[in-house]
């Protein structure tokens, strides 16, 4: 399959049972149906908008603690941000 933005061989990746197409040139990321959903259903977690407890967040959302390393995301997992 070919980049529509500059017409290279597009890429195919896997990762965590998604699938992308990816332009090693212009690094532009593709997508097949119902991907991003899959992407956004794993990005969101659990309980969508909550910090899970004894993770720097009490019961009540509130802030307690602090970490020393900032935890990788679950789209830096996918996109090698």
């Amino acid at each position: 399959m070919k980049c529509p933005i500059d017409n290279a061989e597009l890429v195919k990746s896997e990762r965590q049972g998604i699938e992308t197409d990816y332009c090693p040139q212009c690094r532009g990321v593709w997508l097949d149906r119902g991907e991003l959903d899959k992407i956004i259903e794993r990005a969101l977690g659990p309980v969508a908008g909550q910090p899970a407890p004894g993770h720097g967040f009490d019961e009540q959302g509130q802030r307690v603690g602090f970490r020393s390393k900032r935890k990788e995301s679950f789209l830096g997992q996918i996109f090698d941000f």
